[in-house]
């Protein structure tokens, strides 16, 4: 008879991802070597994107905290404070390795995650959110994974019923091999009705709810931590597969489980699955777990219990009840037909201890797991500097027509609306703005209150500087928030880059995490969840760094909220944040460059948080007043592209003076911190404006 939980050697850990360094300490914290399920815990645990081994030390330096804070790192999502007795929670992660693997799967259950990641904490998801980055749009997969992703995240977020409200999609070379796909989800529940996913009260049971367990997804986490090469189609069976209707079952019972006074405790079955709860729950509590893995629902025949623990299969919560909830709890999912199983047990051990076929299947110290999972100070080095570049030198000559209609057309700036219409955006009947604004805007069901919603990342800045780059990235966020007239109020990033042991990769994660957190120090936009995605490389060559920021905000009248679009005729127009002499911009690493020249690599523009913070709050502020009707954040592309977004959204053109105006650098620089606003009143408009401006 075949042993399915062998003792294991090194060269089984170094299969499972961990170094030969990592597999001696696990066998000193084990007091001996471990078996086959042991191991396997072990590396879904200390796998980087479960552990966090190399980005740990610097993710500590981020600003997490505030008056506005609830929740921040280290529970399943963030938590704001939005006022009226309501919370927002939300979090963004990353489905980047299963997508390229399975472009349709790997997307849905990227959508189920993090769906699942919000409602574990007692919150009703209201808006679902995205950041693509494809591959060049020439390259033979890009049509194929691309289709394949939109197509993905639609059916899965249609058919649960939560609206896809925002996003963004880009397009480059340096992701042919290892595409980007990010997903963000946003709820709302009541602020003194958060659920947490510490377990306590040793001989508390232990329930498993939802679908059954099967053999897909065994190694997910370990595969989202490594890179890939010619043999990514071999790893089809490390993608898990979806059923948002399976999840839409959960995400109500679930609800209503939370809402009948039965739970101590849930979280809910992710990366490295029924591990992760069960080690994650027990550690936060301070206590241990008993589990039987014969009482695991499971849909296949023989299944181990290394392939239980490391399985996973999409939709699946674990629940602690009180001891006298389990009646009332079976009643509810047994109404959703949904798996309900006392699978263990709370205990005072502070071990894990797993039983299987009658004997004992694992016998796991939890502390380890945790609390001392590896956490690496990798050699880090700056990412050499880009020159400025003068926009004398990048100017190409063609009349400002033609360049404007060129850029328009290209992959940086040409619509999205293919990829958006398949998105059911209003479903739930709460959303307000999507997709064609610069920030999603969605209602708090019954009130005036309202969220503004958007995910921003210019990965072409990180490359030339990862500081500026993260620093860019929260800074653009807080003006799309700004310029929807909602207040910014925090911040969670999803940060996708290479094989962190290069030291030149690791000093892009450095550079990011340090600029990204001088922002949202500066812009008062704490970071109060996240996600890390490393390893995205094929056969070495890493994509362009994204550390994507998901922000979030809040409005106390929906209807006070503009959009881009000119929907009136004969209003004035101001740029806010720029000179009224300012003839030319900054072109260097721009979209102008990348388009219309052969040299596009250069500094990117400056970022002053300052006056950041200060555009952004006279922009909010001259909104709730009702001197703007209209209003759009200057981005990519520069001026004239805004302007043409501005008239494609609305219902009028506009005629600028030709006079002053002739210069490529005034028509698409980049420089930051700046928006075209519309007005009926620019006299008093500006008298307010307490920073440099230009009437157009």
């Amino acid at each position: 008879m075949t042993n399915h939980n062998p003792i294991v050697t090194c060269e089984d850990a170094l299969g499972m991802g961990l170094t030969a360094e990592e597999f001696d300490r696990i066998c000193d914290h084990m007091g001996r070597v471990p078996n086959l399920t042991e191991l396997g815990v072990f590396s879904a645990m200390w796998s980087e994107h479960c552990s966090y081994k190399s980005s740990k030390k610097w993710l500590k330096t981020l600003p997490t905290t505030g008056e506005q804070v609830i929740q921040g790192p280290g529970e399943n999502a963030g938590v704001i404070d939005i006022g009226e007795g309501w919370a927002a929670v939300f979090k963004i992660e990353s489905h980047n390795h299963p997508s390229y693997i399975e472009p349709y799967q790997g997307a849905a259950t990227g959508v189920g995650g993090i769906l699942r990641d919000v409602f574990t904490m007692g919150a009703r998801p209201v808006a679902l959110l995205n950041a693509l980055r494809f591959g060049a749009p020439d390259h033979h997969l890009t049509p194929y994974l691309a289709s394949g992703v939109v197509a993905g995240i639609g059916g899965y977020g249609n058919c649960i019923g939560i609206p896809t409200v925002g996003g963004e999609v880009n397009f480059d070379p340096s992701y042919n091999g290892n595409i980007l796909v990010n997903a963000m989800a946003v709820g709302l529940a009541r602020a003194d009705s958060i659920f947490y996913s510490a377990a306590s009260g040793a001989g508390n049971p232990v329930i498993y709810i939802g679908a059954k367990t099967g053999r897909d997804g065994i190694h997910g986490a370990t595969m989202a931590s490594a890179e890939f090469n010619e043999d990514d189609a071999s790893k089809r069976p490390t993608v898990q597969v979806g059923d948002p209707f399976a999840g839409k079952l959960l995400m109500e019972a679930s609800l209503e489980l939370m809402a009948s006074d039965s739970v101590v405790a849930i979280q809910d079955m992710g990366a490295a699955g029924l591990t992760s709860s069960s080690v994650e729950m027990a550690a936060k509590g301070g206590l241990g777990m008993e589990i039987d893995l014969d009482l695991v629902p499971v849909r296949e025949d023989e299944m181990s219990s290394y392939e239980i623990m490391l399985s996973e299969s999409q939709e699946r919560m674990l629940v602690i009840l009180k001891p006298d909830a389990t009646e009332k709890a079976k009643a509810i999912l047994d109404k959703w037909d949904l798996d309900f199983a006392t699978i263990g047990t709370v205990t005072e051990t502070g071990r894990l201890v797993l039983m299987k076929d009658g004997g004992l299947a694992a016998d796991i110290p939890l502390a380890p797991l945790v609390d001392d999972a590896p956490e690496y100070d990798r050699p880090h080095e700056d990412t050499p500097a880009q020159p400025i570049a003068s926009s004398k030198d990048l100017i190409v000559k063609m009349p400002i027509k033609d360049a404007l209609l060129t850029l328009l057309a290209s992959h940086h700036l040409c619509s999205r609306r293919w990829i958006w219409e398949q998105y059911d955006r209003d479903v739930m009947a709460d959303t307000v703005a999507a997709s064609t604004g610069d920030a999603a805007l969605v209602r708090v069901h019954g009130l005036k209150r309202g969220l503004a919603i958007s995910t921003d990342c210019t990965p072409r800045y990180v490359k030339a500087d990862p500081a500026t780059g993260g620093k860019q990235a929260v800074a653009e966020a807080y003006r799309n928030i700004s310029a929807c007239g909602a207040t910014p109020l925090a911040v969670t990033n999803n940060l996708n880059f290479g094989n962190p042991e290069k030291p030149i990769i690791m000093g892009q994660i450095t550079g990011s995490i340090t600029g990204m957190g001088e922002a949202a120090k500066a812009l008062n936009t704490p970071v109060v969840s996240g996600n890390v995605s490393l390893y995205n490389e094929t056969d070495g060559n890493a994509i362009n760094p994204a550390p994507v920021i998901g922000m979030v905000g809040v409005i106390e009248d929906v209807d006070a909220a503009v959009g881009i679009g000119l929907t009136a005729a004969d209003r004035d127009l101001v740029v806010i944040g720029q000179h009224p002499d300012q003839d030319d911009g900054w072109l260097g690493c721009s979209v102008y460059a990348d388009v219309l020249t052969s040299n596009p690599d250069a500094a990117p523009p400056p970022i002053d948080l300052e006056a950041e913070h200060r555009h952004g709050a006279f922009i909010q502020d001259a909104i709730a007043k009702g001197q703007i009707s209209a209003c759009h954040d200057i981005s990519d592309g520069g001026l004239l592209p805004a302007l043409a977004e501005m008239i494609m959204a609305g219902q009028y053109g506009l005629t600028l003076p030709s006079a002053a105006h002739a210069s490529h650098g005034w028509a698409f620089g980049e420089d930051q911190g700046r928006y075209v606003v519309v007005t009926d009143d620019a006299p008093c408009l500006l008298a307010a404006v307490p920073t440099s401006r230009a009437v157009l």
